[in-house]
């Protein structure tokens, strides 16, 4: 791990993964760490956002005492995300609860469905029943508020963007894209692969938290 300086008051993580972790489990392991510290009062920080591979702290009152303290600790790494066992049922989101799985109901039937199966080698059923058996973990939010970007999926199967975005993607749009799944909160622009929708609202301003899938979320699809 490097850690950069950022300004007056911030540092940056540079989380880069050995060989046989992947990046995402590390920023993961590193998320979870530090907002332990800061809930038991090793860590003041204002802000701790994990992105693709860093994880920003802001709002440090002396980002090098901060910086030292880093240095001295090491996170556990464990899987990010997990398969789920089919038979199992999925657990009803409890927000108070962040151990809880939330659960999204998804109606597959989304218009690139039949081009991600192709892609995959395997027919929608199957599309469908991958995304169902996932236990996907929220990484980081980003491209709009209350967007997150879900892991979980095996690295084989990553997809490509749209070669042309669509200019509006409904809100609530179950979509893949790269080794991520995602919803979109809001209507907008995209280029990810649609395979579903979700009526779950994923924003709201006058909510606490606003987003319903901030990071380290769990996250389950079950077919609505």
């Amino acid at each position: 791990m490097r850690i950069r300086p950022v300004g007056a008051h911030a540092l940056l993580l540079d989380c880069t993964a050995p060989a046989d972790i992947p990046e995402a489990e590390l920023v993961e392991a590193w998320r979870a760490e530090l907002w332990r510290r800061r809930e038991h009062g090793d860590l003041i920080a204002v802000e701790i956002v994990p992105a693709a591979r860093t994880v920003l702290l802001d709002g440090l009152p002396d980002p090098t005492t901060t910086a030292r303290q880093l240095s001295r600790w090491a996170p556990a790494v464990a899987a990010a995300t997990t398969h789920a066992d089919a038979n199992d049922e999925a657990k009803t989101q409890d927000d108070t609860d962040r151990g809880a799985d939330v659960v999204v109901p998804v109606t597959f039937d989304g218009p690139d469905l039949p081009a991600v199966a192709e892609h995959w080698g395997v027919d929608a059923a199957a599309v469908r029943h991958r995304l169902t058996s996932t236990r996907f973990r929220v990484a980081f939010c980003g491209f709009a508020p209350g967007f997150p970007y879900l892991t979980g999926l095996p690295a084989e199967l990553a997809l490509p963007r749209l070669a042309t975005p669509r200019p509006r993607v409904p809100a609530g749009s179950v979509a893949l894209a790269g080794p991520y799944a995602g919803i979109y909160p809001g209507a907008s622009p995209g280029g990810w692969q649609l395979v579903g929708r979700t009526d779950l609202v994923l924003f709201d301003v006058t909510a606490d938290p606003p987003a319903r899938l901030g990071p380290g979320r769990t996250v389950r699809m079950v077919a609505a």
